[in-house]
């Protein structure tokens, strides 16, 4: 079990680093709530099943963590979303290819 808790624990770290990638390289505010959003969520979930793993009396706990992380992390990002859209942050849009009519 230290060895399956271990790995997951390098998967949460992944996806929160790439998660972190995302929020610095994508090109708007809704493209980088998008990304950190879902690796972020995805990343401590991988967290809390290895801390599962590794401290077994924990469970309850964790469950209550992963249960909160769940239900608030796409509350958050799209009430964060909708705010940003109602105060006029219009969504990136990608310029028009060489060849392209812009009409």
């Amino acid at each position: 079990m230290r060895l399956a808790g271990d790995i997951l624990l390098l998967i949460g770290a992944g996806f929160a680093f790439l998660g972190a990638l995302g929020i610095l390289r994508m090109p708007d505010v809704y493209n980088r709530i998008q990304a950190g959003t879902k690796a972020v969520t995805l990343g401590a979930l991988a967290f809390l099943v290895g801390i599962g793993l590794l401290e077994p009396g924990w469970w309850a706990k964790l469950v209550c963590i992963g249960g909160f992380v769940l239900f608030t992390s796409p509350v958050s990002s799209s009430a964060i979303a909708r705010a940003l859209y109602i105060s006029g942050v219009r969504p990136w849009r990608a310029p028009a290819a060489a060849g392209e009519s812009g009409g």
